[in-house]
């Protein structure tokens, strides 16, 4: 594994610590006026999905966690596990709910998924910004109830619920944000 300074540290980077693998959410030199320079870090638990702020010492070695990342199709749910498919040799992968963490709510059959796997385990799924869904259930938005900007709770087709405007109904299909779970646009 390669070993890296801390002074190379980016976001996104993968690191391989004492207690697991950590994946840079933020970063930030400081140089105080007394004392060594330090990096003040978010790192997130790609087995858990914990955040935490560890601070190193500036230009100490850590260790670089390599990940191996493929395109792979969701194809459906077994029990509490995903099923996907790598698009190119056509492998099936079974995934548990911990490592798609907050991605779960937004995944539909046939959508293709970044999986980053770290020594034959996969540690995380990354999907798109946003997807199109389509609404299962909410209310219907009646006539006068037009005041600017009024949500109303729907329920996507994955089960999700999120607050979208009075006149979305059931049936449309919506644009989502899956990093925040907002309504975007309907499609």
């Amino acid at each position: 594994m390669p070993a890296i300074t801390t002074n190379d540290l980016k976001n996104g980077i993968t690191l391989e610590l004492d207690n697991g693998l950590f994946q840079v959410v933020e970063f930030q030199h400081v140089k105080p006026g007394k004392g060594g320079a330090f990096v003040r870090t978010k790192l997130r638990n790609l087995r858990t999905g914990n955040v935490f702020d560890k601070t190193f010492n500036a230009g100490i070695r850590v260790e670089q966690a390599i990940l191996e990342k493929k395109d792979m199709q969701f194809l459906y749910r077994d029990g509490d596990d995903y099923i996907f498919m790598d698009t190119a040799s056509y492998d099936q992968m079974s995934v548990a709910p911990v490592a798609l963490g907050d991605a779960a709510d937004y995944l539909i059959e046939s959508m293709v998924a970044i999986i980053a796997i770290h020594n034959g385990e996969i540690v995380s799924v990354e999907i798109p910004a946003a997807v199109e869904l389509l609404i299962a259930n909410t209310e219907p938005g009646i006539q006068g109830d037009r005041v600017s900007g009024a949500r109303k709770p729907a329920e996507l087709e994955t089960g999700k619920v999120i607050q979208v405007p009075l006149f979305v109904n059931i049936g449309d299909k919506v644009k989502v944000d899956t990093r925040s779970g907002d309504y975007i646009t309907r499609v």
